[in-house]
């Protein structure tokens, strides 16, 4: 059974009160929540690695929690996305490692989600950033919840570790107008629409 010790957390909150337009009534509220761990395969190949995503599990579920409480709660959330960030040793496949852990667990704690959580991972070292894409929560095809929150720490991911991260957002994009189908429209039968 692999160790992924924590080394740092950080939480990161944005709200958007206008995006050159008129100001919203209520902010658009992005959070986003990162996890530095030691990464057990760095600097060795291992064949197999999807144990592992059982022994994320419950880090998956504690940062999707403290994530839901940093955005005031889980209603109204109906935007996810997920990252993973590989340090120097490691390689991209140990990124993937997050895909059931992080996913599922922010799918589990939001209740009805049905859509793909979006995700990206890529290999750097400290200070590189990153991306988390974001999507509705119950259908891919939303597009005015296309969104990214780039995050990064300075500090890492040192060799040797994964940055870990998961983002979520309650609401569209500020002044959202390039149609598609609507949030309102969504039949959630497929997680597409």
């Amino acid at each position: 059974m692999p160790d992924f010790p924590i080394r740092k957390t950080m939480l990161f909150v944005e709200d958007i009160h206008h995006d050159g337009g008129p100001a919203q009534a209520a902010p658009r509220r992005r959070a986003a929540i990162l996890a530095v761990v030691a990464n057990p395969f760095a600097g060795r190949y291992v064949a197999d690695l999807q144990p592992a995503m059982e022994d994320l599990k419950p880090l998956g579920l504690a940062l999707t929690d403290r994530l839901i409480a940093a955005m005031g709660g889980r209603e109204g959330i109906d935007g996810y996305g997920k990252a993973a960030l590989v340090g120097e040793g490691g390689e991209l496949e140990h990124a993937a490692l997050w895909h059931v852990p992080g996913g599922y667990a922010m799918r589990a704690r939001l209740g009805e989600a049905k859509a793909i959580v979006p995700s990206a991972m890529k290999v750097g070292g400290p200070g590189c950033r990153i991306d988390i894409p974001l999507g509705h929560t119950n259908a891919a095809y939303v597009r005015s919840h296309f969104d990214a929150m780039e995050v990064g720490l300075p500090d890492a991911p040192r060799a040797g570790e994964i940055v870990f991260a998961l983002a979520m957002a309650r609401g569209p994009r500020v002044h959202d107008r390039m149609g598609g189908l609507a949030a309102s429209e969504i039949t959630g039968l497929d997680g597409l629409r």
